[in-house]
């Protein structure tokens, strides 16, 4: 038996299944515990989204030599349409006293200022940003809001400023995990239902991917409790959907060809060796491509998106195993009759040769040009929706589907208060220059107003209150002002930061990320492909279909965000993180499918070997499709504009990808190509086709 024959036996042998399924019980014994743990572990403090080396970011830093914990402005609005009375500042005076001694709040409670029109006051509360991040912005939001409104009469109260939408958020992402866990698992449930048509079948692969889960989840907890890895909400809630997603996908494909392998062997041990032995260089590849992909994420400026790429890879490294060993052990230990009620009895006939992708291969075959041609064309045609692409970041108010306090609180406060009221730019500087460095930053037009300056241990700090609302254009364009304006007094070393300082340098950050990590994450999938395939074009073929299909799924998506769903835009990552997961998760079924046509071509020929191929894979690709688009539409269930948007927009491209990009376009263009998709390969030869080059495994027993 050759080495890959001995090593596609070892899940499935007729001892070894066993030492397999309490290899894993084991696992899953320590991991459970460490797994649960996971949430403890994130880093939602803005330094671990942020871009490492921003000027904002060392802003933050540099900070604390004032102010030794971070914090985050509170801003309480008061408001009353006829004008406020003189019980309603003693109100707001009396709360502003309560505020002080609200759990997290740190520092001098500013305020009630009442505005210039009479109609509203505002009072500013520092809060502290503990260890868990915006969760204790959370409490003690609550805290305020509760206080405000009681005993209110009539007067409307928000709480906003950066504290305030901080905990709105943290609203936004509470039990995220649990959310997409269950959400995600129930999608899972009906389509494996659905899929197999079997009422057992579909616990050996959903129980399988639920273990590669938790193991998952405990390896990345021990990885950020003592590696210094960053795990945030966003990498967390990803983690799940991908990991169920993918893990269901390899279960699906594995399954299928252990299915069509039972009709050809009597012996079930053996049956599994060889669908090992073939569909799992397919799946090693698959994953490779999103590993790889993942991995690319490295070199992203941004935090938040290099922290996501290792998490996701290893997420996805613990699904392969499982697949490749877990779901094998428990599918020979429960035999054929977990196909029940269709059963796949030994020398029965392979129903996919006759089935519904054997006629869509033979009718594709018939004009594989035309089809091709007049699919690229519809495919190009759904890309003009890219004019309606604006992934320049979203405003305060486009962050959430709903309307949060804070949203409304910070209308309120724009309406009567000078735009950047309570989210102010932070400028610190060297001590000598401190006063000619708050003078040049108070002369920039777009500023309102400058606090005294504080200086300590060498350094100096102020705040300025900008003109504009702080996640407006305009209010970036005064950061811009305010850094060259202060960066031109000498010996200052002036830095400036805040909230819209925060805004600007991330989305700067992210579009360099996207122009760096976009081509890099082709490359690695173009030399994976050729590596697999064993040649030039058909790698070239794959890349190109896919990004028309990332292409075509971008425009339709930003066509519908901005005039059905009327989103304010995308995040600056948008592009980037669908490009990641579409190309990565995309070129899977490529994968798939050209593994299974140069299988049959080696004996059949190019033409009859793709129509073979899809007629094999049609079927299983189509449902894993399904499924792992599924499971990424759940991240549309979160009141988060950014995920909804991501996972809307990968869902529709995944089946973009199954339904129409792998089943017909490469399809055509492998009949159109023919013997010349495999070039430089031996397949792209003219004559006979080659004999297959290895042994399939011998009995796995």
């Amino acid at each position: 038996m050759s080495p890959t024959g001995r090593l596609a036996a070892l899940p499935c042998g007729r001892r070894s299944k066993w030492i397999v399924l309490g290899l894993w019980v084991i696992l899953l014994v320590v991991a459970g515990p460490l797994a649960g743990k996971l949430m403890d572990a994130e880093d939602n403090e803005a330094s671990s989204w942020l871009p490492g080396s921003a000027e904002s970011t060392q802003v933050l830093v540099e900070q604390r030599t004032f102010q030794p914990i971070d914090t985050a402005q509170a801003v309480v609005v008061y408001e009353r349409p006829d004008g406020i009375t003189a019980a309603d500042q003693a109100k707001a005076a009396q709360d502003a006293a309560s505020f002080a001694t609200v759990p997290h709040v740190v520092g001098r409670v500013i305020g009630p200022q009442l505005s210039a029109d009479g109609k509203a006051m505002q009072t500013v509360v520092p809060v502290e940003i503990g260890s868990t991040g915006w969760n204790d912005l959370r409490s003690a939001v609550d805290d305020m809001r509760a206080t405000a409104a009681a005993g209110s009469n009539g007067m409307a109260t928000h709480v906003t400023g950066p504290a305030g939408i901080g905990a709105d958020q943290a609203e936004a992402f509470a039990g995220i995990d649990g959310t997409l866990l269950f959400a995600t698992v129930a999608v899972v449930i009906i389509l494996l239902l659905l899929t197999y048509r079997s009422p057992t079948l579909w616990l050996l692969p959903l129980l399988s991917a639920g273990v590669a889960l938790f193991v998952a989840q405990a390896l990345i907890y021990l990885l950020a409790e003592h590696a210094g890895l960053t795990v945030n909400a966003q990498s967390a809630g990803i983690l799940i959907v991908l990991v169920l997603g993918a893990g269901t996908d390899y279960a699906l494909l594995l399954t299928a060809r252990y299915r069509e392998e039972l009709r050809r062997h009597e012996d079930r041990h053996e049956a599994m060796a060889y669908a090992l032995h073939r569909a799992g260089p397919a799946i090693l590849a698959s994953s490779a491509t999103v590993v790889a992909s993942m991995l690319c994420l490295l070199v992203a400026e941004m935090n938040s998106t290099r922290g996501l790429g290792p998490v996701c890879a290893i997420g996805v490294l613990v699904a392969l195993v499982a697949m490749l060993t877990l779901l094998p052990a428990l599918l020979v230990i429960c035999g054929r009759w977990v196909f029940w009620p269709v059963k796949p009895g030994y020398g029965t006939a392979e129903p996919t040769r006759t089935g519904r992708w054997a006629h869509v291969g033979a009718w594709i075959g018939g004009k594989p040009r035309k089809v091709w041609i007049g699919t690229a064309l519809a495919l190009g045609a759904c890309c003009i929706g890219l004019v309606s692409l604006n992934a320049n970041g979203l405003s305060t108010a486009g962050t959430f589907t709903g309307t949060p306090d804070s949203v409304v609180g910070q209308q309120v406060l724009t309406e009567h208060f000078p735009g950047g009221t309570g989210a102010p730019l932070t400028v610190i500087s060297a001590t000598g220059p401190a006063e000619a460095v708050r003078a040049s930053a108070a002369a920039t037009p777009g500023i309102s107003a400058t606090t005294p300056v504080v200086a300590h241990d060498g350094l100096a700090v102020f705040q300025a209150t900008l003109a504009d609302p702080p996640d407006s254009q305009a209010a970036k364009d005064t950061v811009d002002r305010v850094r060259t304006s202060v960066h031109a007094v000498p010996g200052a070393d002036a830095k400036v930061g805040g909230s819209t300082a925060v805004i600007l340098d991330a989305g700067r950050a992210a579009s360099a990320d996207n122009r760096a990590i976009i081509p890099l994450v082709l490359g690695v999938v173009l030399v994976i492909l050729a590596l697999l395939l064993r040649a030039v074009v058909a790698p070239l073929v794959l890349i190109a279909t896919v990004v028309l299909s990332y292409a075509a799924a971008m425009g339709i998506s930003a066509f519908v965000f901005a005039h059905g769903f009327h989103f304010d835009g995308q995040d600056n990552a948008f592009p980037l993180f669908v490009f990641v997961f579409l190309v990565a998760l995309g070129i899977d079924y490529n994968i798939f499918l050209m593994t299974r046509v140069r299988e049959e071509s080696v004996h059949r020929g190019t033409r009859a070997g793709a129509i073979a191929g899809l007629a094999a894979t049609g079927g299983v690709i189509t449902s894993a499709g399904l499924i792992l688009a599924s499971t990424f539409a759940v991240l549309g269930t979160l009141p988060v504009v950014g995920f909804a948007e991501i996972g809307f927009a990968v869902a529709l491209g995944v089946l973009l990808d199954t339904l129409v990009v792998r089943s017909v376009l490469v399809t055509a263009l492998a009949i159109d190509l023919d013997r010349h998709m495999w070039w430089p390969s031996a397949l792209s030869r003219p004559g006979p086709p080659p004999e297959p080059v290895g042994a399939a495994p011998a009995d796995a027993r």
